[in-house]
């Protein structure tokens, strides 16, 4: 008798014409090939999406941005028509700036009773403040109701388009604050602690954004 080696085949085949499928074979087929696709996509998706790392540095990063910081703020003034309120910038070193004007577009709003600021400025690199107030109008308003809702206020570049940034409202956390429901003719203060931020993504584009934390009084 010849030798075959197929005789020792644990794993036969069953001819197709003796098979019957079942619906509980296609139930388990069915879970198997979701489990399996399932994975397979997960495993694609942590494969293809970047990793962010974050490291923490004791110095000052050289943005660029030479020894000042650049600011955008965008706030609307609800009481205060734009002829009487500008902003005002001051400092340790000395700078004390009335009426700031540069990069700044004021529009009415509320039929003019109001006033919406939004201004680009820079900001030394040491304590100091800037502030919305009525200081470089010709005259005062009657009214000096300060009630305003900040649209935005950033420090350093723009992080738009960049969407892999953790805890991204650390970047704005004053974005659409409103503070209307204070009195009239109370005063609004805000102290700020900001961070300066490298954020370096895949193609070694860098930008230097700042988180900053507030305290609202």
């Amino acid at each position: 008798m010849q030798f075959d080696i197929r005789r020792f085949d644990i794993y036969r085949k069953i001819p197709k014409d003796l098979t019957q499928p079942t619906n509980t074979g296609a139930a388990i087929s069915l879970a198997c090939i979701s489990f399996i696709s399932t994975l397979l996509l997960i495993e694609l998706y942590y494969f293809i999406t970047p990793e962010v790392a974050s490291e923490l540095f004791v110095d000052i990063p050289d943005s660029g941005h030479a020894d000042r910081i650049p600011v955008h703020i965008d706030i609307t003034v609800l009481n205060i028509g734009c002829q009487y309120v500008g902003i005002d910038i001051q400092d340790d070193l000395g700078r004390h700036e009335v009426g700031f004007i540069d990069n700044t577009l004021k529009t009415p709003e509320n039929n003019g009773a109001g006033c919406r600021i939004n201004a680009s400025f820079k900001i030394n690199r040491v304590p100091g403040n800037f502030h919305i107030s009525t200081h470089s109008a010709s005259s005062q308003p009657t009214d000096g109701d300060m009630k305003h809702v900040i649209h935005e206020l950033t420090f350093g570049d723009t992080i738009k388009g960049f969407r892999q940034i953790p805890n991204r409202k650390a970047f704005h956390p004053l974005r659409r604050f409103n503070n209307t429901n204070r009195p009239s003719h109370a005063s609004h203060d805000y102290l700020l602690k900001i961070v300066p931020t490298i954020y370096e993504d895949l193609g070694s584009v860098r930008r230097y954004p700042y988180q900053f934390t507030f305290f609202y009084r």
